[in-house]
């Protein structure tokens, strides 16, 4: 399946190949996202590494910031 992702580091989307039951975590590996540094959302709803992705769903990936 093919999805579209919207990275927002790079301010841009990609269309990303995945194969059927492909996880949060197996995306995040594939484009070489560390999962500690971002958060995924999946048609608007945050989501767990866990969660499987779909081919008709709208992922967004954010990245953590964090300051002191």
């Amino acid at each position: 399946m093919e999805i579209s992702v919207f990275i927002d580091r790079e301010n841009s989307s990609r269309d990303v190949v995945l194969e059927d039951n492909t996880k949060v975590s197996d995306l995040l590996k594939k484009l070489n996202l560390n999962p500690i540094t971002v958060i995924v959302s999946k048609n608007g709803e945050l989501v767990m590494e866990s969660e499987k992705i779909n081919e008709n769903d709208s992922i967004k990936i954010f990245s953590v910031i964090s300051g002191g």
